[in-house]
């Protein structure tokens, strides 16, 4: 049986240490790419090209933007700018898009029932992460027992990061020999920034905290990756 994953792409950090992580894991490969109007929408033309970097052939960009006539957020309105990081902010942050992954998931799973997908793979992480209650392990596991209810079709969504900080998704990216091409390639900044980002947001925080700690502890992180991961 051919072993087929669909890889929720972003083109970001998180989506892409997920591709290289499960390329030698699978026969076929899928990615799915959504464009809803995002801010940082420059990702799409970076997913485009990192597929074409790592040889996946089937990436599909998908029309998504009724989630940004419906969600209200800073990456779905212009008029709202990006928080910067003082550290005083509290509760969710305005970079919050409702119903993202509830809707991107779903979309995925039609998608993969329609490729013959065993497998969803996505980056979401609730151990380094914004807060965000759709990238926590329970959403996932309820969102997927949902998915096979209604299509009655056996998929898995897998979260290969979910139990990872910042610094051991840096060593998963070293562990496949491709830090330079996560360093480099990746946009994982909300004002749309390749690379190190703006330096400003959340998400570029996020990522230069993480890379400084595994720089400045990187035999030790990755000897722990492999322990957790069972490398």
């Amino acid at each position: 049986m051919t072993k087929k994953a669909v890889i929720v792409f972003s083109g970001g950090q998180d989506s892409t240490t997920c591709l290289i992580h499960a390329l030698p894991l699978y026969d076929e490969i899928h990615c799915i790419t959504f464009d809803y109007g995002q801010r940082h929408r420059g990702e799409i033309e970076v997913a485009k090209q990192l597929c074409k970097k790592l040889g996946v052939a089937a990436h599909k960009i998908l029309d998504a933007s009724l989630l940004n006539e419906l969600a209200v957020s800073s990456l779905t309105r212009d008029n709202i700018p990006v928080p910067s990081i003082d550290g005083t902010a509290s509760g969710l942050p305005n970079t919050f898009v409702p119903g993202r992954n509830i809707l991107f998931l779903t979309l995925a799973s039609i998608y993969a029932y329609q490729v013959g997908a065993q497998t969803i793979v996505t980056g979401v992480c609730e151990t380094d992460f914004s807060g965000y209650p759709d990238c926590r392990d329970e959403f996932v596991k309820a969102i997927n027992k949902a998915i096979n209810l209604g299509m009655d079709y056996p998929l898995q969504i897998e979260t290969p990061l979910m139990w990872l900080n910042k610094a051991e998704s840096w060593a998963l990216a070293d562990y496949h020999q491709k830090l330079e091409l996560i360093k480099q390639h990746t946009l994982t900044c909300y004002n749309g920034i390749t690379g190190s980002g703006c330096g400003d947001c959340d998400a570029c925080d996020l990522r230069a905290k993480g890379l400084k700690h595994y720089i400045e502890n990187q035999t030790k992180i990755m000897s722990g990756l492999k322990t957790k991961l069972g490398l």
